[in-house]
Parts: C-alpha cells; sequence; structure tokens
C-alpha cells in the first residue's frame, strides 16, 4: 500500500489549524465584566492584605515629623532603594519633601503602642509621638529608632504623585538591623505578631 506523506500531513495541519481556530474563538467569546469599584469595597479587601508595620521619619529644616506606614517595600539592592507611600493630602507631610530625607523603622511586635502613637489616630503631637521611643541618627539626620527591627535611613532621591497618596523613593545610606525579633504586622485592620 503506497501512502502519500505529503496528503496526510496537509490533512494533519488542516485539522491543527482547525482546532487552533476553535479554540482561540472559544477563549475570546467570554466578555469579561469590569465592576465599579468604590473606595469603600478597596480598602476592604486591602484589609486582607498583610502588611509589616513601619514608622517613617524625617527631621531638617522643614520640622520633625513621623507617620506609621505599610505602605513600603525594597526597589533595588543595586543601589540599595526603598519606596514608601504617604498621604499627600495631608499638609503635615510635606517636610519629608522639604527635609529631602527619611528613615524607615521596621516595628517589632511589642512595639504596637508607638505605631498607635504615629498612625494619628491618637491626635498626639509631634513631641509626645517621638517621646514614646527612644532616637538617635546614623547618616541622614533623621530620627531613627533604637530597639526597631530594621531602619533604613534615606536620602530622598526622586517622588512619584499618583492620587491621593505620593510615593517616595530613597537611597539608603544608613542602616542598622536589630535583634531577632518578632515583627508587627497589620491585618484585618488590626496588629498582629508573626
Amino acid at each position: 500500500m503506497h501512502v502519500n506523506h505529503f496528503a496526510c500531513g496537509m490533512q494533519y495541519a488542516a485539522i491543527y489549524n482547525g482546532l487552533v481556530h476553535l479554540a482561540l474563538n472559544q477563549w475570546k467569546s467570554p466578555v469579561l465584566k469590569k465592576n465599579d469599584i468604590g473606595p469603600q469595597a478597596y480598602r476592604d479587601a486591602m484589609a486582607h492584605f498583610a502588611g509589616h508595620v513601619h514608622v517613617v521619619t524625617t527631621d531638617g529644616p522643614a520640622g520633625r515629623r513621623g507617620a506609621t506606614v505599610i505602605a513600603a517595600c525594597s526597589v533595588s539592592d543595586t543601589p540599595p532603594t526603598i519606596l514608601v507611600c504617604l498621604n499627600r493630602e495631608n499638609p503635615k507631610n510635606e517636610p519629608f519633601v522639604k527635609n529631602g530625607r527619611f528613615a524607615l523603622n521596621t516595628l517589632a511586635s511589642d512595639q504596637e503602642a508607638l505605631s498607635i502613637g504615629f498612625s494619628g489616630l491618637t491626635g498626639l503631637p509631634v513631641e509626645e509621638r517621638f517621646a514614646l521611643g527612644e532616637w538617635d541618627m546614623i547618616s541622614t539626620g533623621a530620627p531613627t529608632l533604637k530597639g526597631a527591627l530594621a531602619v533604613f535611613d534615606c536620602e530622598l532621591i526622586d517622588t512619584k504623585d499618583l492620587a491621593t497618596h505620593r510615593v517616595l523613593f530613597g537611597k539608603v545610606t544608613g542602616l542598622r538591623i536589630g535583634g531577632n525579633l518578632r515583627p508587627l504586622i497589620y491585618h484585618d485592620r488590626g496588629y498582629h505578631a508573626l
């Protein structure tokens, strides 16, 4: 029996092309629906996002300031760079930009009171907030927390305004690694130790 390999190959190619066409058409057929996402729904979903708690601080000609943040992370290790997100609609956060320096102080589980004090929920003035901890300086002049899990002392190298927040990018010029303590985590609108 003589088999025409060319004809068989063409038949397989036609079948393959038909299956690919069918698969692509089936894949395209569902219409994805976007839902309207309101601010409260977004906040409720973000409450399920567990984050490490930090206090970001600055000091200089524009004044001393500190705030509790969760939105902070590494950008690069060469050069060492981090980012921190702050509410730009709060004029009290302007010193971070005007001073051109900040420190990110990563909190341990026993520093919950410090986090609450710097959160703004208590209404504590700046002096009383800083009285909740013991501070020194590493390289930029920004207040650095003794007893923090880690401290990243930074020169401000860039900012980006987006929606309600300002992203601060800092080149790490000083670093301190604390003891092997349990980190303070914020999840589901509450503090937790990991």
